[in-house]
């Protein structure tokens, strides 16, 4: 049999070097790997060993456990896929002061008033107990069934679900619980995954639904190693601009249902609530034509949302005009401006454009760029029209391609009350109540748009 290897181990990020180090080579954290060496179990000549539960025919496994129970808040079971699973162990990540504990103390007021054998644990490594009182004080979100214990050490935490025996677990972060029995620093990649495995662990063996908060990274990622994420069943990021009052929790992973929906939220004083319709948040209802506006439907997920887009052309004399943008991809709002130039003869060399969507809205996707050259079109010409709905993808020689789901987006913009869309040639089926012109290039677009 061979014999083990001995490696050494960064305690920061988990690289293994074959000898000591003073620094970490992927990291360049100074004095993260331990003196001692840690030796690794060689993989030929295991033995088997028995198992305690004998493997079972598939037909005669009862699937009843794994359905879903509902929080109460209609948004976030849209993205869980219908509501939180027995055993399951949910990671919601999101960047700090987003409103992840206020989401999680409305998550748990809702579970705990479910019914009398339904009670919840709060456990928070980040502040005091005295601090969620007030947190839950503010926002209403207080009950005799929900239980909050302030700890960070993991064989405590473990202790306080054994004597509660809640059905749902809040452990609010991961990063600042500890396993005593497992080397590296507090919020480092070897207890951050050892204090994730151990939760896992509890939750399959007990049948209580574990909900983990966890801190992102300047990039967005999930802070701590890839294997994090595979170690629970569901992925949240929950997200959202300080400027705005709009929350969007977004399903990344999702072994219960689909991994791509969203759910909305709208965060208050009081505290946060679900916005089953969140497209009037993102519309400005205009009641005389104007310049410089167009709407679009955008696919965030499977959900349908409209957006308005504004746009501003004003003349100018520096030598280089600017092009600012909010909301938008600067790049496809550069080559929008290169195509009207170019194609449809709309000199924007010596003026300076302003692009924004309305309400805080983040518009990526190609499908709004004819509705982007509507706006700034109009802008330029100072057009007054009437918000005009527009759907397509532009292409640099100036024609208008097809879009994904565009039924859908159109039934939400007749839901709406938008009565005419602009739309790629060959849209399909087109649903009662709207009306669409089909457009091939972009210039085609602005003078439809001029008529009306």
């Amino acid at each position: 049999m061979a014999k083990p290897k001995s490696v050494y181990q960064c305690s920061a990020c988990g690289h293994e070097a074959a000898k000591w180090l003073g620094r970490c080579p992927d990291c360049a954290a100074w004095g993260s790997i331990a003196d001692d060496p840690t030796p690794r179990a060689a993989t030929s000549g295991l033995a088997l060993r028995l198992t305690s539960t004998p493997a079972t025919a598939i037909t005669r496994i009862d699937a009843r456990t794994a359905v879903a129970k509902s929080t109460g808040s209609s948004e976030l079971d849209r993205v869980l896929g219908g509501g939180i699973v027995a055993g399951s162990v949910v990671l919601l990540a999101g960047e700090p002061g987003v409103g992840k504990s206020t989401l999680l103390l409305d998550v748990v007021h809702r579970w705990a008033q479910r019914s009398a054998d339904d009670r919840a644990l709060y456990v928070t490594g980040e502040e005091s107990a005295q601090q969620v009182r007030l947190r839950a004080d503010r926002t209403g979100a207080l009950h005799d069934r929900i239980y909050l214990a302030a700890e960070s050490d993991l064989a405590v935490v473990l202790s306080h679900a054994e004597q509660v025996r809640p059905s749902l677990l809040v452990v609010d972060s991961v990063q600042t619980i500890y396993a005593t029995d497992v080397d590296g620093v507090r919020g480092g990649v070897t207890q951050v995954r050892a204090v994730t495995a151990a939760l896992t662990s509890f939750a399959k063996a007990t049948g209580i639904a574990v909900l983990v908060v966890g801190h992102v990274t300047k990039d967005g990622a999930v802070a701590g190693p890839r294997s994090l994420e595979h170690l629970v069943d569901v992925v949240l990021h929950f997200e959202g601009d300080r400027h705005s009052t709009l929350r969007l929790v977004r399903g990344i992973k999702n072994r219960f249902g689909a991994a791509d929906e969203v759910g909305c939220f709208e965060l208050r004083d009081d505290g946060i609530v679900g916005v089953s319709d969140p497209s009037g948040l993102f519309l400005h209802h205009h009641t005389a034509p104007v310049a410089g506006t167009a709407i679009t439907v955008v696919m965030d997920g499977k959900r349908p949302l409209l957006g308005e887009l504004q746009a501003l052309v004003v003349p100018t004399q520096a030598p280089m005009p600017r092009r600012s943008v909010s909301g938008l991809d600067a790049s496809r709002v550069a080559m929008v401006v290169a195509v009207l130039d170019s194609r449809c003869k709309i000199t924007l060399g010596q003026r300076e454009v302003y692009a924004a969507t309305v309400g805080g809205m983040r518009v990526t996707e190609p499908a709004a760029d004819l509705a982007l050259a509507v706006a700034i079109a109009t802008a330029a010409q100072n057009t007054e029209i009437r918000p005009t709905v527009a759907l397509g993808e532009v292409g640099l020689a100036g024609e208008v391609r097809r879009v994904t789901g565009l039924g859908r987006r159109l039934s939400e913009a007749q839901r709406l009350g938008f009565e005419h869309a602009l739309v790629p040639p060959n849209p399909g089926p087109v649903p009662a109540g709207i009306r669409v012109t089909e457009i091939s290039t972009v210039a085609d677009a602005i003078a439809v748009v001029q008529r009306r």
